[in-house]
């Protein structure tokens, strides 16, 4: 039930709820964190929150083209968020009428990006927030409507969480996925019971690092943080394309689409998975930055996504890459270049390989290249001649096909042999 996770690579979480309608702002002050928790940062009542209900009216929102954007975008799975920390349902739940049925929009948001995500052939995922829930007095999270002390977990864990999960699990066909987030210190047997509830419901739906104490499928890196080394279970690093979740009047730290893309092949090359965010704003549109940044990159992949989608953790090179990064399948080395070196030659040492040839993804080029071993040092060297102008100014990939095994020798390894003789 992993393998589809594993080779995907790439998705997408959208993040979209009542917050987007402030977009950073309360009463005419820029409030300062990620716009998603504007409620909690500003500490704004939730009978004055919740009036935003009123003016939810997303008339732009349209789940085909969404899909249909992010499918072009090379995304191979969707993570929308059904209830976020404010407690919003962005669905039909019967559970709470706290949910956008009651909205002048009125639509199942959450149904129609479902059904949407499948018809372009991508895995329908849904994001919960388990434990934070600040429209509820038991809910963790609000301090400044409901008194800490007279709070009872236990009490919002099974008249709310459960019951929502079930209606997620239940009513909206297969999910491939259930992310959930802030469990802090969450009694470990009822994050147990939140995973049980999951498994029995459906049982290859996957579960996140985040429902807590290694209970998940796969680890949830931290936030916008990727490991320094290969980490070999499956795992995933979500990241902001700017500088929050939810969607800001006055955020323009864009990345830009060879940032993305370095990230991606970084991820890739060490086994994990990139969840890049999209805020839409309150009228249901996808900012235009972050369009123009991921069409960007969707282009790229439909060029070179046989570097991306399905490789597999990348063996770990004795010294750092100046040029750009590395990915792998086997039988296959991908090299991508995203600073093309003054030389014109792009280096690798130590490699023990045998190459069969080395062409560029773009086009099937084939590029001369060297290899030597100098038994002073003991050091292989491979030289792989650029040409003067690379096919792709994002980042270009040489595929290094090879035969048999491939191993970088550690430079451990080389200090042994040094001290043998």
């Amino acid at each position: 039930m992993m393998r589809w996770f594993t080779d995907a690579k790439f998705g997408v979480i959208i993040h979209w709820g009542l917050y987007s309608i402030l977009g950073g702002e309360w009463k005419g002050n820029h409030i300062p964190d990620v716009c998603e928790w504007i409620m909690h940062t500003a500490r704004i009542p939730y009978a004055e929150y919740r009036k935003l209900v009123n003016l939810f009216d997303p008339i732009h929102f349209n789940a085909d083209r969404w899909m249909q954007d992010i499918n072009r975008y090379g995304c191979k799975y969707v993570c929308f968020t059904a209830k976020h920390h404010d407690g919003f349902a962005m669905y039909d739940s019967k559970v709470s009428e706290y949910n956008v049925m009651h909205t002048p929009f009125g639509r199942d948001i959450l149904r129609e990006i479902a059904v949407s995500c499948r018809k372009y052939g991508m895995k329908f995922c849904v994001y919960y927030s388990q434990m934070q829930d600040w429209a509820e007095p038991d809910g963790a999270g609000n301090t400044w409507d409901y008194d800490p002390d007279k709070k009872n977990f236990k009490r919002f864990f099974y008249g709310k969480v459960i019951p929502q999960v079930t209606e997620l699990l239940t009513n909206y066909g297969e999910i491939g996925l259930i992310w959930f987030d802030t469990p802090y210190d969450m009694p470990i047997n009822l994050c147990r019971e939140l995973r049980d509830t999951v498994k029995r419901l459906q049982p290859d739906c996957l579960i996140n690092g985040r429902i807590g104490y290694g209970l998940g499928d796969y680890r949830q890196m931290t936030d916008n943080c990727i490991p320094a080394k290969n980490y070999e279970k499956p795992w995933e690093t979500p990241m902001t394309l700017n500088g929050t979740w939810g969607y800001s009047h006055k955020d323009r730290q864009w990345k830009k689409a060879d940032d993305v893309l370095y990230r991606l092949a970084d991820i890739t090359g060490k086994g994990g998975n990139l969840l890049l965010n999209i805020g839409p704003d309150a009228m249901g549109t996808i900012p235009e930055e972050s369009s123009r940044i991921l069409t960007s990159v969707g282009k790229w992949l439909e060029i070179n996504g046989e570097s991306i989608y399905g490789a597999e953790s990348t063996i770990e090179m004795p010294y750092c890459i100046p040029w750009g990064a590395c990915t792998m399948k086997r039988g296959h080395l991908y090299l991508h270049v995203f600073k093309y070196p003054v030389t014109h030659i792009v280096c690798l040492f130590n490699l023990k390989i045998d190459i069969k040839r080395i062409t560029l993804l773009d086009g099937g080029d084939e590029l001369k290249y060297i290899q030597t071993y100098e038994p002073a040092r003991n050091e292989d060297r491979l030289r792989i001649y650029l040409p003067k102008k690379l096919p792709d100014t994002l980042d270009t990939v040489i595929d290094v096909e090879y035969k048999g095994d491939i191993h970088a020798v550690s430079l451990e390894t080389l200090d042994s042999i040094y001290n043998a003789n």
